[in-house]
């Protein structure tokens, strides 16, 4: 038996589905593929089947938000209440801007203490105006804490920016640039690429894009009165609407091209999207946890994840939108490898899926994995499930 269907054994229970790809600055190196994408049906999961990666979504973000700083239309540490439209503050702390760094490396001081997933209609910026929101305790700049709320408001100022949808921006700035066969929420993807959607479960039942072989009729969360009218969207009025968090919909194969373009420092194959000055940014830490400060929820689902809870050692490194993985401080459990060695990327977690891209940039490797109906009941020997080590490890 291969040792990696070995190592997901005696993760037990099973996961229903399983892919991991390894990969280097030319391609592929190994493709691991194992269960159902689909149960109803029994078709098998392969490589090239699309899923909700989860958090892995705002690493891609962050990569368009760095092409836009470029062309100059952001700036990285401009107030972005002067895009928005209106002013974003911390209500305890209003003398103090909100920045496109902050928002990007989860020192805004928003927090997920309201749903986050919001209907077509709502008004976010009404929405934000509610204490609630926020971090009374830790002016922004001061505190890391993990906070999925940061996205839809980073996608409402790129809106803002340019007058694009944020799936059809994104689209046009990385999606199509590195040709992948991907999308937010599914909107802008192709019924054909839909139909191939891996179901993702949680203890055998269904919890997302159970397409049954179809494109969804509504690919968003509805309005309020049940509708599903896309033209009702406005640049930056509700940021929320494609799930910048944790909404993009992508392949392992494809995700492995991400994997690639970070590994040759902004480009693919022949295609520069970023240049280094840029790219040295997204591969530099902003924040370290120093064993006293910075607290996150682990997961971006709703009603389900933890809100405001220690990160128990998972995040101890971040940067724009990257996780840095081996953390070498007292009490950092940052390391699925269990090697030591420092890598970057992103984890993904939501709707029973676990995830991750990471890159090991001094052995110019890398991995990329999902997989589907991961039990957390067994810890691992790290922060991350036994599933995640065994992905992680692999052979």
């Amino acid at each position: 038996m291969p040792l990696l269907s070995a190592l997901l054994l005696t993760a037990s229970p099973q996961p229903v589905a399983a892919v991991r790809i390894t990969f280097d600055r030319s391609g592929e190196t190994t493709i691991f593929t194992r269960g159902m994408a689909d149960l109803a049906t029994g078709r098998a999961v392969t490589a090239d089947d699309p899923v909700r990666i989860a958090s892995i979504s705002k690493l891609v973000v962050s990569i368009a938000v760095l092409r836009l700083v470029e062309q100059g239309r952001l700036n990285l540490d401009a107030d972005v209440s002067k895009l928005l439209g209106w002013r974003l503050r911390n209500p305890a702390f209003p003398d103090k801007p909100i920045t496109l760094r902050l928002l990007l490396s989860h020192q805004s001081s928003l927090t997920d203490r309201i749903d986050y997933v919001l209907p077509l209609d709502a008004d976010m910026r009404g929405i934000l105006s509610d204490p609630k929101a926020w971090d009374d305790q830790h002016a922004p700049g001061t505190y890391f804490r993990y906070t999925n709320f940061n996205f839809p408001v980073i996608a409402a100022v790129m809106e803002r920016a340019t007058g694009e949808r944020f799936d059809k921006l994104m689209d046009r700035l990385v999606i199509r640039p590195l040709k992948l066969s991907a999308c937010y929420n599914w909107e802008a993807c192709t019924a054909p690429v839909a139909a191939r959607a891996v179901v993702q479960y949680r203890d055998g039942k269904p919890t997302k894009d159970d397409n049954q072989g179809v494109k969804p009729a509504c690919s968003v969360t509805p309005a309020k009165d049940g509708s599903c009218d896309l033209s009702v969207w406005r640049p930056g009025a509700n940021g929320a609407i494609f799930s910048p968090q944790g909404g993009l919909r992508i392949s392992a194969r494809d995700l492995a091209r991400v994997g690639r373009f970070l590994l040759n420092r902004g480009a693919l194959d022949g295609v520069r999207l970023l240049n280094r000055r840029s790219f040295a940014m997204l591969e530099t830490p902003l924040w370290t946890y120093n064993g006293i400060e910075g607290e996150g929820a682990n997961g971006d689902i709703g009603a389900d994840s933890s809100v405001d809870a220690p990160t128990g050692g998972f995040t101890c490194s971040y940067g724009l939108s990257v996780h840095f993985l081996a953390t070498p401080v007292k009490g950092c459990r940052d390391d699925p490898f269990g090697d030591g060695r420092r890598r970057f990327g992103h984890s993904g977690d939501a709707y029973g899926l676990k995830s991750g891209l990471w890159i090991d940039r001094e052995r110019g490797t890398g991995v990329v994995y999902f997989a589907t109906d991961v039990s957390t009941a067994k810890p691992g020997r790290s922060a991350f499930t036994p599933t995640e080590e065994a992905l992680a490890r692999g052979e």
